[in-house]
């Protein structure tokens, strides 16, 4: 079977960004598991990922456009150490705001907090190294829900 919207599809991958830095993988794991189609994976990859079969390796380049967007310069801001209320705030802590934004602490320095809004991985160019493990039609109920059940996917 060829992957195509709604099939659920299991892999084995690794991530590396542009210097060769290993930057996550699956090895040691269980394949991780998608449902085709559903926007849970980088949309570059997913795009690559159609037409491929159980068995199939790829390797993928994946631009920041089509992985974790480019980085927003909106979303890297500095703020006075006093707006926050007298806690500790130390570089590399991160703190999410009531409209469920995730901002990282890059540096404190001179009374000012420096903060970064991106995903950790915005602005990289993303490689994959994949290998398609298992391909199968989606269950009615896998595309009601909007993920895969079971073995690699969500349990309920």
């Amino acid at each position: 079977m060829r992957i195509t919207k709604n099939s659920v599809v299991h892999f084995h991958y690794t991530l590396n960004d542009g210097d060769g830095r290993l930057l996550d993988t699956s090895a040691g794991r269980d394949a991780f598991a998608y449902l085709h189609g559903g926007g849970q994976i980088v949309p570059g990859l997913e795009a690559e990922m159609e037409g491929k079969a159980k068995g199939d390796s790829l390797q993928v380049q994946v631009e920041p456009a089509m992985g974790y967007g480019e980085l927003d310069p909106a979303l890297m801001q500095k703020v006075p150490v006093e707006k926050f209320g007298g806690q500790k705030v130390e570089e590399g802590m991160q703190f999410q705001t009531p409209d469920h934004k995730v901002w990282s602490v890059v540096e404190v320095k001179d009374g000012q907090v420096f903060l970064n809004g991106n995903h950790p991985l915005a602005g990289v160019t993303l490689h994959f190294s994949v290998e398609v493990t298992d391909v199968r039609e989606a269950t009615a109920e896998e595309v009601a829900h909007g993920h895969v059940h079971g073995a690699g996917g969500h349990h309920h």
